[in-house]
């Protein structure tokens, strides 16, 4: 595992990793592990699409959330532009998930979501 961070390395996780690690870790075919996660990350894109939250739990939530229309300012100018209203995702991650990337460890019955 690498680090993250300040003067740290960091390493990108892709889709490919994602269905590798499926199919060394359940024993599906490669395309079969790589069509698993094609659907998982479609129905999670399909939910958030029609606005509804995504909960896994122990690891967040992805959530969209509606921005409405403001004032904002270019910083180069100071002249005051119009943002158009947008929605905008946003991730929570579980209590869980913060313990382990901070390297502590917290079970399951100890943490609340």
């Amino acid at each position: 595992m690498s680090k993250n961070g300040v003067g740290g390395t960091s390493r990108t996780v892709t889709r490919a990793d994602l269905a590798e690690a499926v199919y060394q870790r359940v024993g599906l075919s490669r395309t079969e592990s790589a069509e698993l996660v094609e659907m998982v990350l479609g129905e999670m894109a399909d939910a958030l699409g029609r606005g509804d939250v995504v909960k896994l739990s122990s690891f967040g939530s992805f959530v969209v959330r509606s921005k409405g229309e403001r004032i904002g300012r270019n910083p180069k100018t100071g002249i005051e532009v119009p943002i158009t209203p947008r929605r905008v995702m946003v991730f929570k991650p579980s209590n869980i998930l913060k313990s382990r990337v901070n390297g502590q460890t917290i079970s399951v019955d100890d943490a609340d979501d």
